[in-house]
């Protein structure tokens, strides 16, 4: 598989290292530098997991990690412990590439190192500093938590965030055991956003999370 995607990858212009093992990943990324990391779950020495907590403990590169069909629970792992996506076995170049180039889009640092007063996603403007958002030009009446959740999504947009990231991010740490929040709050959210069922921009990932999707991402894998 590594060898195929480093090929596939060095095909398409990019510069790509490729190791076979945990340890020798972690090795490459400090030395390196890496602009992102692909990281498949299935090592031979440290459990791939475990390599993705460890990289994320000293540094912010983008990590996306390749999983096998139906592993929810390692992709729930995985994004717990500071993955920006996932990408479940088989997919293809193209979807691949997209998926690169969204988690370096959304690694750029804001100017001055401040964070965005206005998240925009597609048609989805979310002011952060004076709690208010738009879609399609207009504004929606959110409550406090409703907000919270949508502002949490758009500053990952195109990403995978766990149930168990949105509660800590959303309610702290007693809201850590109520999954039952996010769906009455996720629902809500589509019904204000007039999101249409076949296709919202409030995704759920079954047993994982939420997404809100990024039309960039989106238009790039279709």
């Amino acid at each position: 598989m590594i060898t195929v995607l480093g090929a596939g990858l060095v095909a398409r212009g990019h510069l790509v290292e490729t190791v076979s093992s945990g340890r020798a990943a972690l090795a490459a990324v400090a030395e390196r530098a890496p602009a992102v990391v692909l990281l498949d779950l299935g090592l031979p020495d440290l459990d791939g997991v475990e390599v993705c907590r460890r990289i994320r403990a000293w540094s912010d590169v983008p990590i996306l990690v390749l999983t096998a069909d139906g592993a929810e629970d390692r992709k729930v792992a995985a994004l717990e412990c500071g993955a920006d996506d996932y990408i479940t076995k088989p997919f293809s170049m193209r979807e691949l590439e997209a998926r690169i180039g969204v988690a370096l889009r959304h690694h750029r640092p804001p100017a001055g190192g401040k964070e965005a007063r206005l998240l925009v996603v597609g048609d989805v403007v979310v002011d952060v500093a004076h709690r208010w958002a738009t879609v399609d030009g207009r504004r929606v009446d959110l409550t406090p938590k409703e907000f919270e959740f949508l502002a949490v999504l758009a500053r990952h947009a195109g990403r995978v965030l766990t149930h168990g990231t949105l509660l800590a991010e959303i309610w702290g740490p007693e809201g850590k055991d109520h999954v039952e929040y996010l769906r009455v709050y996720a629902r809500a959210l589509r019904r204000k956003l007039a999101d249409d069922p076949a296709h919202p921009r409030v995704v759920t990932e079954p047993g994982v999370g939420y997404r809100l999707v990024d039309p960039d991402q989106t238009a790039d894998v279709t």
